[in-house]
């Protein structure tokens, strides 16, 4: 199980991330509505944290396929424990 734990753990991480990347962009968009920063600017930046997002995005996605693929291998590796015991104890009977 420590395997999906530490792929659990680090998505939760790039969630935690993309939130703060919003707050930045919600920042952003105050400053340019109060005349601090201009409207090019503003985009700018903007593109760059989306950028970001969209990277953090696909690497969560990433990880919740290997998860995926991780719990398959686990219940196939059950599968086939039970069946070696459903043989044991068929040969003891």
């Amino acid at each position: 199980m420590g395997f999906i734990e530490r792929l659990e753990r680090n998505i939760a991480k790039l969630e935690k991330r993309i939130g703060k990347e919003q707050i930045k962009i919600e920042h952003l968009r105050e400053n340019c509505e109060s005349k601090k920063i201009t409207k090019a600017e503003f985009n700018i930046k903007k593109m760059r944290i989306e950028a970001k997002i969209h990277s953090m995005n696909s690497r969560i996605r990433v990880l919740q396929g290997g998860m995926t693929k991780e719990k398959k291998h686990q219940e196939e590796k059950a599968k086939e424990k039970q069946k070696k015991k459903e043989e044991k104890e068929k040969k003891k009977k």
